[in-house]
């Protein structure tokens, strides 16, 4: 059994739901993303020890932290856990120093240098930044020299100006750390950035683990696709020419789509698969779909247009040629092949 491979399978009831998940982490980042009240951060809680699961099964390759069945829930303190919590919790009353020494005495000179914060070592929390801040929690966590690394919304306290940098040292930090760490996010963008695999969780369960780009690509629930910022339409399916599938949107349109599948389905278009023009165009893109621009939004060399419920990514150049512009009769187009279907219960619309 490899030693570094973390195993999670749990149960713990909840008011309103039970948070159920059964989960395998090797040397890798695995992001929990789902949103508020999902059970995510329960989950982190549980791993470390600060919950008690009703039946399950907690290991770090042969060792066993918590197994319901045997009566065995080791404290936090004998799991070897550093956790990073949303708020960072760090104590006001202490210096950088004081505070990562907290986490363990012997690590902390290495841990303050590894994140290059060695120069705040003796400055109270009060007086540094949040991105500092987000780092004296992590050195905390560092400093105990952890073989499993749990992190509680990383970016939540970050301003947008910080995000991306901050995010990106984080990234490399962990990939040279190379252990079992779970992150828990609501923001899809963050966890593809810092995960190599993502799993989403509603309501206590998760409804699809995979890579960034496999979720992006093959969602398999409406959720999943608008969290990866696909749009949403509701139809009903049945086998058409050629191989496709049609749909017969509830709004009274119709679209086709590659993937094949019958009865009631969600159909997820990501933006960039979605082109705009003022009439009807006779090429590949076999979906067609006409109504009146609602939105246009410039983000420097790249448009935002949203055609009825479709958003378009197009270039600005092209939006200023057609002249674009909300109140306009528009056609959104995209091909069969990047439209995606999703099962949906079968009910009347």
């Amino acid at each position: 059994m490899d030693p570094s491979q973390l195993h999670i399978d749990l149960d713990l009831p909840r008011r309103g739901f039970p948070v159920r998940l059964t989960l395998e982490v090797g040397r890798e980042t695995v992001a929990l993303v789902g949103p508020s009240g999902a059970g995510k951060s329960t989950v982190l809680r549980a791993v470390a020890g600060l919950e008690r699961p009703s039946t399950g099964r907690i290991t770090l390759g042969d060792r066993v932290w918590c197994d319901t069945a045997r009566r065995v829930h080791l404290p936090p303190e004998r799991r070897s856990v550093g956790m990073v919590f949303q708020n960072h919790a760090l104590f006001p009353h202490l210096s950088v120093l004081g505070n990562v020494r907290f986490g363990g005495r012997d690590g902390a000179e290495e841990a303050l240098e590894r994140l290059g914060i060695a120069h705040l070592a003796h400055v109270r929390p009060s007086a540094i930044s949040g991105g500092e801040s987000q780092r004296v929690a992590l050195a905390r966590a560092l400093a105990r020299r952890p073989e499993v690394l749990l992190l509680d919304e990383p970016m939540a306290a970050l301003d947008p100006h910080t995000r991306g940098a901050v995010r990106a040292e984080l990234r490399a930090l962990l990939t040279r750390l190379a252990i079992p760490t779970i992150i828990v996010s609501h923001d899809f963008q963050d966890a593809a950035v810092l995960a190599d695999r993502v799993a989403v969780m509603v309501a206590g369960r998760v409804v699809q683990t995979g890579t960034p780009s496999q979720l992006v690509g093959r969602p398999e629930d409406p959720f999943v696709a608008a969290l990866t910022g696909a749009c949403l339409l509701t139809g009903t399916a049945r086998p058409g020419a050629e191989g496709l599938t049609d749909v017969l949107l509830d709004d009274g349109g119709a679209v086709q789509s590659t993937d094949r599948m019958d009865g009631r389905v969600g159909v997820a278009v990501q933006p960039r698969e979605v082109t705009v023009s003022r009439a009807v165009a006779r090429d590949s893109r076999r979906n067609h779909l006409e109504g009146t621009v609602t939105a246009v939004v410039r983000l420097g060399n790249i448009t935002r247009v949203t055609v009825g419920a479709l958003t378009a990514e197009i270039t600005t150049a092209s939006a200023d040629a057609m002249g674009l512009a909300e109140g306009q009769p528009a056609v959104a187009q995209f091909k069969a092949t990047g439209t995606r279907l999703m099962p949906l219960p079968d009910t009347a619309p």
